[in-house]
């Protein structure tokens, strides 16, 4: 039997209750997959001494790592550490050179089916680590390989085209159903660089290549509440982009790393990944510096740990270097990565009116949502077209006098968009706040509609 106070302690410090704890379990459960519930009054069995069965072990210990800001592992609670979960930065530290990034990119390649596997997240400074040690780290030299080349560089284009129809897949919301494709391709190219031989110029395009899989694998990991296999799949792009001698592709990567922590609470966390991907990309590409700086705009925005007139001066910065540098690329430019083609205007204004809804100025918020919902040749995807409705509600929602007509016009439009095309918990989280947002006027008629047909989206 487990030491009974262990698990007693953990919670008193985190400030919870077992039957309390039992509840954000099962969300926490929800969030990450598990149909699985737990009674309110089972954890109470688990602070006597009662050793839970999988997969609640794994999930305790990730909801006590996220809830104490630091790592917390079944050894420490004196459960048998027979969970299969693993900290996400397992196998992952490794040298910053081709060899290094070939090992991560084994990592994540020959664990077999890793997407079913328990992975605890990173946070606090286990997760800025690896991008303070990108940010230092020398130039890759290539590898030596003998001088017969194997690998042609229009195979490298035919892989680059494949990893562009995979990029366009997510922009229309295939979810969790992407990731095995992603892996497949993936387990391909870590095969070239693995056993063929190449020219330096092909070792690294085929770096990138395994970058952007990886960098795409992380955000599709992500946005299906995967947190640690996300961030195994970005720490290893790092690597490879780092491989590759691609800055932009490297800052790019650390910018999805940011939204991550920020969506996961980790507001100073956000803003120092944010910051070192802008301190670490030295090139003149407008999309791309429209990129980091709209990504720096959103941590500055959820950094609770700064006061709130900081808060609103440095969103308002970053948002305006946004506008500045995406101004300067009128004409696309020779400069711009290609898996930029998705900063657009559109994109940019909806970035921007999250922002500003975050720090509570609706006005500016809907300016740049209604401006982001005009139409836009390439930019119209589902699921980035249902988040621009969903949060453009939330502006009539939280303003002082609710505009309800407006919140369901806008919400209904979402849920037209949600329903059986978007296989994304991250977007239907934004959904989910939305609805318990106009939970207290469903004497309304509109909203008691609306919060009905809710709950078919919410419930898939």
């Amino acid at each position: 039997m487990a030491e009974p106070s262990l698990l007693g302690e953990l919670l008193t410090q985190a400030g919870l209750t077992p039957g309390r704890f039992a509840q954000r379990l099962n969300t926490y459960a929800a969030s990450t997959g598990h149909r699985d519930r737990v009674h309110t009054k089972t954890p109470y069995k688990w602070t006597k001494g009662e050793i839970p069965r999988p997969p609640w072990p794994a999930l305790c210990t990730q909801l006590l790592s996220q809830e104490l800001g630091r790592q917390v592992t079944p050894a420490d609670l004196g459960w048998p550490d027979n969970t299969a979960s693993l900290p996400a930065i397992d196998d992952l530290s490794t040298t910053w050179d081709t060899d290094g990034a070939l090992r991560a990119l084994h990592a994540l390649t020959d664990a077999g089916p890793v997407h079913r596997r328990s992975f605890l997240q990173m946070l606090g400074t286990s997760i800025t680590t690896p991008a303070h040690e990108w940010l230092l780290a020398h130039p890759a030299a290539a590898a030596t390989h003998p001088p017969e080349t194997t690998v042609p560089l229009d195979a490298v284009d035919d892989l680059d085209q494949i990893t562009a129809s995979l990029r366009r897949l997510d922009d229309h919301g295939s979810g969790g159903r992407l990731l095995a494709l992603v892996q497949e391709h993936l387990r391909y190219v870590t095969t070239l660089l693995d056993t063929h031989r190449y020219t330096d110029t092909v070792e690294r395009r085929l770096h990138a290549t395994a970058a952007e899989l990886l960098r795409l694998a992380g955000f599709t990991a992500f946005d299906t509440a995967q947190h640690g296999l996300a961030q195994r799949y970005f720490i290893s792009a790092l690597h490879a982009a780092h491989a590759a001698g691609d800055r932009a592709l490297g800052a790019n990567i650390l910018g999805f790393m940011s939204c991550q922590a920020k969506d996961l609470g980790g507001g100073r966390e956000a803003v120092l990944l944010a910051e070192t991907a802008r301190a670490g990309y030295p090139g003149a590409s407008g999309a791309v510096r429209t990129i980091l700086a709209l990504r720096a705009a959103e941590a500055y925005a959820n950094d609770h740990t700064a006061s709130a007139t900081r808060r609103l001066s440095d969103t308002r910065s970053a948002i305006d270097d946004a506008f500045t540098a995406l101004d300067s690329t009128t004409t696309p430019s020779s400069g711009a990565p290609s898996w930029s083609y998705w900063m657009t205007g559109s994109q940019a204004h909806a970035q921007a009116g999250y922002c500003y809804l975050t720090i509570g100025d609706h006005y500016r918020a809907r300016h740049h949502l209604h401006r982001s919902l005009q139409p836009q040749q390439g930019s119209d995807y589902s699921r980035e077209r249902a988040l621009r409705d969903v949060l453009l509600a939330t502006t009539y929602q939280q303003q002082p006098k609710p505009d309800l007509a407006q919140a369901l016009v806008h919400g209904n439009r979402a849920i037209d968009a949600l329903t059986g095309t978007i296989d994304s918990p991250r977007c239907v989280n934004h959904f989910a706040r939305l609805v318990s947002g106009l939970g207290p006027y469903r004497r309304s008629r509109g909203v008691a509609e609306f919060v009905e047909r809710a709950r078919l989206v919410l419930a898939v």
